[in-house]
């Protein structure tokens, strides 16, 4: 089969590789119908994370049919149609009791594309099937689902839950580009008082207010100028991080109340200074994570319903095997107005 693979920093290519087989009983083999790119893809072929070795298949979004199931699966079966979930844990370890499939003590977690081969391919084997996989319903269309492989629930849950947004409350999230448009989206459905989102770039301000957000400002001076403006100068409730760059977490510091939430979401290469002189007396909570899935059914189902608003975040489609140029275009949103990328069988 034909697949996207990582060959070390700043090297994709798209070759042959061996079909995947099933390996465990927990299994499913899909074949993948569509498929997108994450800024996670992007760090990883910028070197910033060292666990995803030469030759890795990428991706770890997509939408399929199953193919194969092993003798353990039982809640798909061939020629379902599905979505594969970024994350998914064996579903007996402590962490797995809880939900949180993220930090799976038995080989789960984060693996698409990361430690095991991904869904940027014409197939994958995907593990622990019966958590990774959700069969879709025929009103949600495969452009639809495969946002809600990755970026819907990790803005839910690391950005609008973990943030703790409530109704009334006011919220900050720096950073328009796909994962912070999600939880705009996401944040829309805890009614907050008032969303303000901050980016340099016009066409994603814009997005963000399509999407909801009340107020869209350019950079960290109307940023700041907003406190006064819309939290009658106390910071705001909830700040979202949703770059992954030192000056956007620092801001996001500065932009909350005392008592208030960051909730950082995004993915961060580098080391980021923690202004602790000036944080110490403000009973600030800052979280971390990596999203669970534990939300997609709920969001599945409210995207079924047509009550959580997509539309707009793809901006490209491609076919799969125009990967490459997908890629080219979702590396340089400056230059393409590139929000997600779609390919599609």
């Amino acid at each position: 089969m034909k697949a996207m693979t990582f060959q070390g920093p700043g090297r994709r290519v798209w070759t042959s590789v061996p079909d995947p087989e099933l390996q465990a009983p927990t299994d499913a083999l899909v074949r993948v119908d569509a498929v997108t790119i994450c800024g996670t893809d992007l760090h990883i072929l910028k070197g910033d994370v060292p666990e995803v070795t030469a030759g890795r298949v990428l991706g770890h979004e997509a939408v399929g049919t199953v193919l194969e199931v092993g003798d353990g699966v039982t809640g798909v079966s061939a020629g379902d149609r599905v979505l594969v979930s970024c994350v998914a844990g064996c579903g007996r370890c402590s962490y797995c009791r809880q939900n949180r499939d993220g930090q799976c003590l038995n080989g789960g977690g984060w693996t698409l594309g990361h430690l095991v081969d991904g869904t940027q391919a014409e197939l994958v084997r995907v593990p622990f099937a019966d958590r990774a996989l959700h069969v879709l319903p025929d009103t949600v269309t495969d452009e639809q689902a495969v946002l809600l492989a990755d970026i819907l629930p990790t803005a839910y849950e690391v950005g609008v839950r973990n943030g703790a947004v409530a109704p009334g409350s006011t919220v900050a999230i720096v950073g328009a580009g796909p994962i912070g448009l999600a939880c705009i989206a996401t944040a829309r459905l805890l009614t907050p008082s008032r969303i303000v989102v901050v980016d340099p770039a016009e066409a994603r301000r814009t997005a963000g207010e399509q999407l909801g957000a009340d107020v869209a400002l350019d950079g960290r001076d109307a940023a700041l100028a907003s406190v006064g403006t819309h939290t009658d100068g106390l910071g705001y409730d909830t700040v979202i991080e949703a770059v992954g760059i030192p000056e956007t977490f620092e801001l996001c510091a500065e932009l909350v109340r005392p008592g208030g939430t960051v909730a950082n979401v995004g993915v961060h290469g580098a080391p980021v200074t923690l202004h602790l002189e000036q944080l110490w007396t403000k009973d600030v909570t800052i979280t971390t994570g990596l999203v669970d899935t534990s939300s997609t059914p709920t969001l599945l189902r409210l995207l079924a319903e047509e009550r959580l608003p997509v539309d707009g975040l793809v901006t490209h489609r491609f076919g799969l095997d125009e990967i490459q140029d997908a890629y080219d275009v979702f590396e340089r949103p400056q230059d393409s107005g590139a929000l997600k990328v779609a390919m599609f069988r």
